[in-house]
């Protein structure tokens, strides 16, 4: 009963990567974006009409991971988790300083093996651990059948600002909240690949980290994202 309630607990921490807990966030420096769960195809359209460059994101080599961890004196009765995607649409435009994603919220996979390793979590939770984690993370935390997709808008900083430093806003349930990451862009003629992590605190979303028998079995409050994004240039 304590494993289940920890990998439940797990599943309110990936709110913090996806989700608002606030409606008056701001959003990020120089966006135009509205919380309509919808790309901002049109914006893109326009550069390209002005010659300007833009990439389209490459699913095949991109991926967006997020690690939850457990915490406290019995925390061996709980798992940490990883909850990854690879189905990401989007575009760059890094002469803008700008690239916008989007994340279909029924294509997330939980715990991959190969993820687990990379995140060097030492348990191996069961199938039906996973299987509920899923469950529960998609109808009754993300609500997909309402909310199928989050926005993820990226800007840059200002133009003294430190190259590697960008933020993100993180958009669901048509609200906003806006993180900062680091990041690494390589840009050569016919490809872009965005490498980066951030570290987000669930308590800065109002979001209390699950925590049983007196703190015994706990979820930690921070949340570890990683990502590589890689976009090839439409023509």
């Amino acid at each position: 009963m304590a494993d289940r309630a920890a990998t439940r607990g797990v599943v309110a921490g990936l709110i913090v990567l996806l989700a608002a807990c606030a409606s008056n966030a701001p959003a990020p420096p120089g966006s135009d974006l509205q919380a309509s769960g919808d790309l901002p195809e049109g914006y893109y359209r326009r550069l390209l009409a002005k010659g300007k460059p833009v990439f389209r994101v490459d699913p095949a080599g991109s991926l967006v991971v997020m690690e939850v961890r457990r915490r406290g004196a019995l925390a061996q009765l709980g798992h940490d988790h990883v909850v990854a995607s690879r189905d990401i649409a989007g575009y760059v435009a890094p002469d803008e300083g700008r690239a916008d994603f989007q994340v279909p919220l029924n294509s997330l996979v939980v715990d991959e093996p190969a993820l687990r390793t990379e995140a060097g979590f030492d348990t191996e939770p069961s199938a039906a651990d996973i299987a509920d984690t899923r469950r529960n993370m998609l109808e009754k935390v993300l609500e997909t059948d309402r909310h199928p997709e989050a926005l993820i808008a990226v800007s840059a900083g200002p133009a003294d600002a430190d190259p590697q430093q960008f933020r993100i806003a993180i958009t669901l349930h048509g609200t906003t909240r806006t993180v900062d990451a680091v990041a690494q862009v390589v840009k050569g003629t016919d490809e872009v690949t965005v490498t980066g992590t951030t570290a987000i605190d669930q308590s800065w979303f109002g979001i209390t980290p699950l925590s049983l028998l007196g703190g015994a079995v706990a979820v930690q409050d921070r949340v570890n994202i990683r990502f590589r994004m890689r976009a090839r240039r439409i023509p």
